[in-house]
């Protein structure tokens, strides 16, 4: 029991291949607590060793996806001799960890955003690898609005959106809407929120159903690539590709095309 949930704080519930954790903490707008970081932490680190799981989908509980850090929580830490200091440390190295872990998990991550997501609950978008919104939901990098410049989500959010679009919403703390998010690429899709989990779950099964080994790879060379110079980014993709080429379910699945049947993958 955390936070005054008897319920663990991250749920698990498994689709076939596709995992949905479920962030489980809606009475406080399921925030980023400590003990929501370690919770959720640890279950990617059971998700990424589990070889059945091909997707995962990031979701929550509640009207807000995940409202940011837990406010009550970090001004508690103010009664610390160093005035939270070494506990604002512990929070934001702990929180980058977790972060980190999203777009390292080998099966590709898909956000299922409704309600909210702001500050901190925004890079946990940005840190996925796709997300899917509900009509009407609100992101926001809004720290600035109380003085606090959101500068551990804005890692996240400048390598998901351009970099001007994300500097003016750090700096005036506006929201923006699910449509715009989605102009912008921090979201791919939209849908009525009635039909939120049944795109989500979509679009997970579309990505279950391809070859995992290739999937994975894939997303491994995807990140690798991103912040490297043009020659050192094909010269990654391109030993990747042709280790993907080698795999046996890789060369069925080509003969398979030419042929115009099935791939007979395990």
């Amino acid at each position: 029991m955390k936070d005054g949930n008897p319920e663990p704080l991250v749920l698990r519930k498994d689709d076939g291949p596709v995992a949905r954790l479920i962030l489980n903490s809606p009475m406080n707008y399921n925030a980023l607590s400590t003990a929501m970081i370690d919770a959720l932490s640890d279950a990617l680190d059971e998700i990424g060793a589990d070889d059945g799981v091909r997707v995962v989908v990031l979701a929550a509980r509640g009207k807000a996806f995940c409202a940011g850090h837990d406010l009550r929580e970090m001004q508690g830490a103010r009664n610390d001799e160093d005035d939270g200091r070494a506990a604002y440390a512990r929070l934001f190295s702990r929180c980058a960890a977790m972060m980190q872990k999203l777009p390292a998990l080998p099966q590709p991550v898909i956000a299922e955003v409704q309600g909210i997501a702001t500050a901190a609950g925004c890079q946990l978008v940005a840190s996925c690898d796709m997300a899917v919104a509900a009509e009407g939901v609100r992101f926001g990098v809004n720290g600035v609005n109380i003085g606090l410049f959101c500068s551990t989500p804005m890692v996240a959010l400048t390598r998901a959106i351009p970099p001007r679009a994300a500097f003016e919403l750090l700096v005036t703390g506006e929201f923006m809407d699910a449509a715009r998010a989605r102009e912008l690429g921090l979201v791919n899709r939209v849908a009525p929120p009635e039909a939120l989990e049944a795109e989500t779950m979509a679009l997970a099964r579309s990505i279950a159903a391809k070859l995992p080994a290739a999937v994975r790879m894939g997303k491994r060379a995807f990140h690798a690539q991103r912040n490297l110079g043009l020659a050192d980014a094909y010269a990654t993709a391109g030993a990747v590709i042709c280790e993907n080429l080698l795999l046996p379910d890789t060369a069925e699945g080509i003969q398979a095309f030419l042929e115009k049947r099935p791939p007979n993958w395990n």
